[in-house]
């Protein structure tokens, strides 16, 4: 679990929040760094970050209804009402065996420590609702809910990787259990204020407050795909708030606090994180509880997105589209045809490999960036077709795309700014 420093691309690609696509696989960052907000102690002490997230009013008593919340609720009173419903979170991660040798001729160990972290109390079942970056690769989960605390064993019921999500289970009594009501992040707006409550640096209960400060954003997951919708925020979230609820004025969870941007300059928050919205946590959950996993669409592409500057550059028949990069190998767009550049140039700081398909069209509308492909695979099952419009040497062509099944992660492209 390490750090995910994202290389900086310039010039041509200033105005996009992603660079590259595999599937959903967003590759590249703009001059940021993005921090998964768990925390991680190795058994020598000291904490790191790991890769990779008061009581003024937080609610207008005028604007009432389905965003900022009815009632005026202060900080104060939401943390009173949902502070039980959240749950601090504990796992021990085993060292690795790594391929060197001691003077006996055994495998080293290496790594490990213990990873905590914050999670939502769903339901009365115990379940509760995490990222899976915090959980991921423990072999012992403790939890404690609320202010209690007595500590419980949880099991893992279900992952997803793509959407950093994990659905945990503590046998723990109904009457130790205060679910959170899960609100609908689409009805959020810019301004709107929010709550975190978590555990920031192992300090548990910890409340911060702010507003939504953007919407529609994309972060990356740590198995390389992109979470789409994600609601970026200025309440102070810190390593250790993973998995913690961020709160609507009236109290509800509309997202699961998991990434800082730190800016290169510490690891610490800088007033801009991002939180998995909610309801794309709900599209998950009876998935994760019966089945234990989640099968995502998949495409096999890799592209960069066509500016008019680049265009003109490079003398391209299109001044808007996706330029593909890379086709995988046996994937659903190689056995569908599509083809990948193979001349690699650098262009204002940027590496870029020219000579490959263009898209120009998905399913009957026009494509015009990055954001449109990466929507559009992640609202389709493995199995679905999609119909894509391309250019090849200037000639418009088209594939119909069998999805593929989304791997478990993929190998990340270090495009050089």
């Amino acid at each position: 679990m390490d750090e995910q420093p994202k290389p900086e691309k310039k010039g041509f690609f200033r105005s996009s929040f992603g660079s590259a696509l595999l599937g959903g696989l967003v590759v590249a960052v703009i001059g940021t760094v993005l921090l998964l907000t768990g925390a991680v102690k190795s058994k020598g002490g000291g904490t790191t970050t790991v890769q990779q997230t008061m009581s003024a009013p937080v609610a207008s008593t005028e604007s009432g209804g389905e965003s900022g919340g009815e009632g005026g609720n202060t900080v104060d009173e939401i943390y009173k009402r949902d502070g039980n419903g959240v749950a601090f979170i504990e796992s021990t991660i085993p060292p690795e065996e790594s391929q060197t040798f001691n003077p006996f001729g055994e495998p080293e160990s290496q790594g490990g420590g213990t990873a905590t972290g914050s999670g939502i109390v769903i339901d009365d079942k115990g379940h509760i609702l995490t990222n899976n970056h915090v959980i991921e690769g423990a072999d012992k989960i403790e939890v404690k809910i609320g202010e209690s605390d007595h500590e419980y064993t949880a099991k893992v019921v279900g992952t997803d990787p793509s959407s950093d999500l994990a659905l945990l289970q503590v046998e723990a009594p109904s009457k130790e259990l205060d679910p959170l009501t899960l609100g609908d992040s689409s009805k959020m707006e810019v301004g709107d204020p929010v709550v975190a409550i978590g555990n920031p640096f192992g300090l548990d209960r910890t409340v911060t407050s702010g507003i939504v400060s953007a919407l529609q954003r994309q972060i990356q997951a740590p198995n390389g795909f992109s979470i789409d919708n994600v609601i970026q925020t200025d309440a102070a979230i810190n390593p250790g708030n993973s998995g913690g609820p961020l709160i609507n004025g009236s109290g509800e969870v509309i997202g699961i606090n998991s990434q800082i941007e730190t800016g290169g300059g510490n690891d610490g928050n800088v007033g801009i994180g991002f939180a998995i919205p909610i309801n794309t946590a709900k599209e998950v959950i009876h998935e994760l509880e019966t089945t234990g996993s989640v099968k995502r669409a998949y495409l096999g592409i890799s592209g960069i997105p066509i500016l008019p500057e680049l265009a003109k550059a490079v003398n391209l028949p299109v001044q808007e589209g996706v330029l593909l990069e890379t086709v995988e190998k046996g994937g659903p767009s190689d056995k569908a045809g599509l083809e990948a550049g193979t001349t690699r140039a650098t262009i204002d700081g940027a590496e870029i490999i020219l000579g490959g398909d263009i898209i120009i069209g998905a399913e009957g509308k026009k494509i015009s960036n990055m954001e449109q492909i990466i929507e559009l695979v992640n609202g389709k099952k493995p199995g679905d077709e999609v119909t894509l419009e391309y250019l090849r040497d200037g000639k418009k062509k088209t594939a119909t795309v069998t999805l593929g099944t989304r791997p478990a992660k993929v190998e990340q492209a270090s495009p050089k700014g």
